[in-house]
């Protein structure tokens, strides 16, 4: 008998768990989530990402860890399968020696080093020569990399895992315990994997207390940029960032941004928004026509974003959680993604994976 499964939630951690696992072709799996592909909701991060391939994480971590396996899986789905909303892009990451010390430094630091772990990774990285440095740059690399159309791929990816099996259900529980009683088999699940993001702060059962918010800020654009560029800070505040990011298949273009600790507002901030634009176009002129401000930018939309940040990084663990009324749940987690969910989608999932086999190994075999 094929073990039972419900997946909590549907953002884009959820659904490579989901997807990974229904492949395997031996469990029951239901997605239960308040917010599904399609939808926009402050609730709901993973629709308002960029988003690309720019590895933070420190060499020797598991963040590290986690992007280097999911390159492989991003590069090929953006070679073979186009239909998923991923392209390639180059990158140039712009660093300046005086953002040091800055949260939006912090932030970028292993991104903005010549000799990051990633450079064997990823191809073509190259060091940037002082001739090629814009004034007021210090260094900078560049890299091909990849930008998604979330509004595509998360389609996508739900759809793969219809293709195997999956069922989607919309539903919200209250304590982690509550998800077992979700699965469309009318039967009680053998185990629940957590992919609740920031929502793990309040689900009874869970309520990590180390999660909080990292509030981010983009306009979205139909100007089309020669490349995908960052840079390791700004001069409008520690927590501000600059990135430009042409999303795949008519996505449009992300400009961004912020990294606001511990901030819920949900609406866009104007006058982020204008600061946002500007710099934008001084770090990338080629977004609009020569001589022209942001008056020529034609905006989509703006947004904003809640990253599910955690002290100490993804979580990714296994444990048994009781519920209000005594009864015990297995449990997966695979949550706190930060910023970073998309490049680590694939390597947070396949431990997540990994963790659910061996919760189950007996089961599977019966």
């Amino acid at each position: 008998m094929p073990a039972n499964i419900v997946v909590l939630g549907a953002g884009v951690s959820a659904l490579t768990t989901a997807l990974l696992l229904a492949r395997k072709g031996r469990y029951d799996i239901t997605i239960v989530a308040k917010h599904m592909p399609g939808d926009y909701d402050i609730e709901y991060a993973s629709p308002w990402a960029g988003a690309n391939y720019s590895p933070v994480g420190k060499a020797g971590t598991l963040l590290e860890s986690f992007e280097r396996a999911t390159w492989p899986e991003l590069a090929r789905l953006a070679s073979d399968l186009p239909e998923c909303g991923i392209h390639f892009q180059d990158e140039v990451i712009y660093r300046r020696a005086k953002d040091v010390g800055t949260a939006t430094g912090a932030w970028f630091a292993e991104l903005t080093r010549e000799d990051a772990w990633f450079k064997d990774v990823v191809p073509n990285f190259r060091v940037l020569s002082q001739s090629e440095l814009p004034a007021g740059i210090d260094g900078a690399t560049s890299f091909t990399s990849v930008c998604i159309n979330t509004a595509l791929y998360l389609p996508w990816l739900a759809s793969q895992c219809l293709k195997h099996g999956v069922i989607l259900r919309r539903g919200t529980a209250s304590h982690i315990a509550d998800a077992a009683a979700m699965h469309h088999s009318g039967k009680r699940a053998d185990l629940v994997v957590n992919c609740t993001g920031l929502s793990s702060l309040r689900l009874g059962g869970v309520e990590d207390s180390t999660l909080y918010p990292g509030r981010g800020q983009i306009v979205l654009v139909r100007n089309v940029p020669k490349t995908m560029v960052s840079i390791s800070g700004t001069d409008d505040g520690s927590d501000e960032a600059t990135y430009i990011m042409h999303r795949a298949a008519g996505g449009g273009c992300i400009l961004g941004g912020c990294m606001q600790k511990d901030r819920w507002e949900s609406q866009p901030d104007p006058n982020l928004a204008i600061r946002i634009m500007k710099r934008c176009v001084e770090l990338c002129p080629d977004l609009v026509p020569e001589g022209k401000g942001i008056e020529a930018l034609d905006v989509v939309r703006h947004g904003v974003g809640l990253r599910p940040m955690r002290t100490g990084g993804i979580r990714v663990e296994r444990e048994v959680i009781s519920g209000l009324g005594g009864e015990e749940v297995n449990v997966v987690h695979n949550y706190g993604h930060g910023g970073y969910g998309y490049q680590a989608s694939y390597g947070a999932s396949q431990a997540a994976e990994r963790l659910v086999e061996e919760a189950l190994q007996p089961k599977a075999r019966l």
